[in-house]
């Protein structure tokens, strides 16, 4: 849950954020481990947003040299910034994982118009699972090679592991998009000591510091590292929309006739 006090602030930073720039959001969420739900007691709060501009805005010969994002320094533990309508839709159409994970996202500031339904309908149809084991593949072999081989490590990257393995999982079985929240993705576990593990680092990880630091957990790590010699033998196929891109484009102009 989010503090009334803070969505508040969180949402006169949005508005500003608008006057300021002379945009429309779109949808604006939380992300990163509030949305994952394992957040420390002083994670910051990751908002990120989804704009349009007014349509005048795009038809212009200097379109690829104006900035698509809107950046704000961390202020109070508030980390605010968005990216542009098209923007986000181009990196959709690459299964950008980012943007997958904030359409999904259960925090939500604000959800304007018709932009982040009609982008969750789309994305049985645009996503692709094949991209994403990949990368989530790759993010859990890299925090788990650059942090948890050590005697002691830094709790928070267990986490930063076995969520995107567990994402994997979940792509394998379903062949669709992971959720964002990491509860869901636990059930996918049957194995009862490894999961009362989990649950355990879970709950120090919520009372902790963000730079809390614990022994390494050998049944964390013999999961992590059978897991990860199983993916190096995964080829995924790819499956490919030949109309994604007019599906999006055709959500573009949606947007910005509102």
């Amino acid at each position: 849950m989010i503090p009334d006090n803070i969505r508040k602030e969180i949402l006169h930073r949005l508005q500003a954020a608008e006057e300021e720039h002379q945009v429309r959001i779109l949808m604006a969420i939380e992300s990163g481990s509030r949305a994952w739900g394992f957040a420390s007691v002083d994670s910051d709060y990751d908002v990120r947003f989804i704009y349009a501009h007014p349509k005048d805005w795009y038809v212009a010969v200097d379109l690829e040299q104006k900035r698509d994002v809107i950046e704000y320094e961390i202020t109070d533990e508030i980390d605010l910034n968005g990216w542009d309508v098209r923007k986000a839709l181009k990196l959709f159409s690459k299964s950008n994982p980012a943007f997958v994970e904030w359409i999904q996202s259960p925090i939500t500031y604000i959800d304007s118009g018709a932009f982040r339904e009609k982008s969750l309908q789309l994305l049985s149809q645009i996503y692709s699972v094949k991209k994403g084991i990949y990368h989530y593949r790759s993010m859990a072999k890299t925090n788990y090679r650059g942090y948890l081989r050590s005697e002691e490590v830094r709790l928070k990257k267990y986490f930063y592991v076995l969520r995107p393995l567990l994402a994997i999982r979940w792509l394998e079985l379903y062949q669709c998009a992971a959720p964002v929240e990491f509860y869901r993705l636990l059930d996918l576990l049957d194995d009862k000591p490894l999961l009362q593990a989990i649950d355990k680092l879970l709950k120090k990880k919520k009372a902790g510091k963000e730079i809390s630091k614990a022994p390494a957990i050998p049944i964390l790590n013999e999961f992590i590292e059978s897991e990860l010699e199983r993916l190096e033998m995964l080829t995924p196929e790819e499956i490919n929309n030949p109309h994604s891109m007019d599906k999006l484009n055709s959500l573009f102009y949606e947007i910005l006739d509102e």
